[in-house]
């Protein structure tokens, strides 16, 4: 593998980071164990793999020197001519521009016993799993870990998955994490179709289409700009979702029966998506009354992560996200309006497009030079209070059963970044009949995350028999 830049992105992500707020994501996997020597059987095969995988080889390293990559980018000698004149200005000035950006290359230093470890055991998974969450990752080696819990009891053993945001989005840390599992035999992927082959000079008639695309970006960009601005208008937030940070973590995990949400789903319409954005509304709705903050009033703007990747590519490389952005009705006392709410904000989103509107601020980042990305990046990260106040995003999971060592998977909770100046972050995963919710918490913020846990719970609960009245 060769070393490539960073996406914008990505690049935004790596210096949004400091060591209050890191910026990884992760997932923590429960298996039955079968032995109990399970889970050290468990952190030898994940090193053994680990050295396998290409992708966990790949560090990230900063760049300030321009002319390497202005090398790289300047024609050869001996460069046939036509080939200099296809080539699209952007690759010639790259050089010039990668100033203060990063790379994302291979550690000639990779050693797989730095990333994997095998821990003592663990009275619970997610208390264990909030300390580790609130640890960063070390940025001068390939940018994961994988921490190894067995249980106290001998029957299950855990294992957190953690990635950071700028090697990996949630599709690309699934892919990662599974090279690790046990072999499976899949179906084979059709093969791509071939693209047609181009001409030594470029088509005169892309240069309207060309000119098109600049101004729509342009376009875009000041939609977006004004969408953000008005979504700051009707700003009804609870404090608690906003904090000073502690530099503590907190997880928790909630597990729903899927055939519990279909039941609401097919009652009340909308999609599985709009059904669990609307049980987070409900158990905030009942989360901040019971600890003494009020619900009234209370409409949160919810960020709803879109990713952008074409169908079927093979080996992702780089964050491709959009995001829609909703308020969610936590001040509404009926669930079914909750939910008739969330549907209706998901429809107007979803008819815009993931290129407009608020939620699509992720796009700005392409039209950030590097060095704005290196010198701006923690002014941006403090700005996420401004632009939304909780995280609300789903990470897709394969419908297959997973195995480690042979001990099967029975529960995974995805568990998103926190960002500057929030104290919570939902992410939601389905998984063999099973919705998991994936809690993240600041630690000296949300002390209570178990009765938030417990809400998410009593809300499917109150939905599903609201349906069947």
């Amino acid at each position: 593998m060769t070393a490539d830049p960073l996406a914008p992105l990505d690049l935004a992500f790596w210096n949004i980071e400091s060591a209050g707020h890191p910026m990884h994501l992760a997932a923590l996997g429960v298996f039955s164990a079968g032995s109990p020597s399970a889970a050290a059987h468990a952190a030898d095969l994940l090193s053994a793999r680990a050295a396998a995988v290409p992708g966990l080889r790949m560090r990230i390293r900063d760049t300030w020197q321009p002319l390497a990559a202005l090398r790289r980018t300047w024609p050869a000698p001996g460069t046939p001519l036509t080939a200099v004149l296809r080539r699209p200005l952007a690759a010639a000035v790259r050089g010039s521009l990668a100033f203060g950006g990063a790379t994302r290359e291979p550690d000639p230093g990779f050693d797989p016993l730095d990333h994997v470890r095998l821990h003592p055991p663990a009275a619970d998974f997610h208390t264990a799993a909030g300390r580790l969450m609130g640890r960063p990752l070390q940025r001068t080696r390939p940018p994961w870990e994988a921490h190894v819990l067995p249980g106290e009891d001998g029957t299950s053993f855990a294992v957190l998955f953690k990635f950071h945001h700028a090697l990996a989005d949630g599709l690309r840390a699934l892919t990662l994490a599974a090279a690790l599992m046990d072999p499976m035999d899949l179906p084979t992927p059709r093969p791509r179709p071939a693209e047609p082959p181009r001409g030594l000079l470029p088509d005169v008639r892309e240069v309207p289409g060309l000119v098109r695309d600049a101004l729509s970006d342009a376009g875009r960009a000041l939609d977006i700009g004004a969408a953000v601005a008005r979504s700051t208008l009707d700003m009804r937030s609870s404090p608690a979702l906003a904090c000073a940070p502690s530099g503590t973590r907190r997880t928790a995990g909630v597990v729903v029966d899927l055939d519990d949400v279909h039941r609401v789903r097919k009652s009340a319409g909308g999609t599985v998506n709009d059904v669990l954005i609307a049980v987070v509304a409900g158990a905030l709705r009942r989360w901040l009354d019971e600890r003494g903050d009020g619900s009234e009033g209370v409409a949160p703007r919810a960020l709803v992560p879109v990713s952008r990747r074409r169908p079927r590519t093979a080996h992702p490389q780089g964050n491709r996200l959009s995001g829609y952005l909703i308020q969610l009705p936590v001040d509404e006392r009926d669930p079914l309006a909750r939910l008739a709410q969330v549907r209706t904000a998901m429809d107007r989103n979803k008819d815009a497009g993931p290129h407009r509107g608020a939620g699509a601020v992720a796009l700005l980042a392409d039209h950030v030079p590097p060095l704005g990305h290196r010198l701006g990046g923690p002014l941006l990260g403090q700005a996420a209070r401004l632009w939304f106040d909780v995280l609300v995003t789903s990470v897709p999971l394969p419908g297959f059963g997973l195995r480690l060592g042979g001990d099967p998977l029975g529960a995974v909770f995805p568990l998103a970044p926190l960002a500057p100046g929030h104290s919570l972050a939902v992410a939601v995963s389905t998984y063999r009949g099973s919705v998991h919710y994936g809690l993240v918490a600041d630690g000296a913020a949300v002390p209570d995350l178990d009765l938030l846990a417990r809400a998410v719970t009593e809300e499917v609960t109150t939905l599903t028999a609201a349906c069947d009245h």
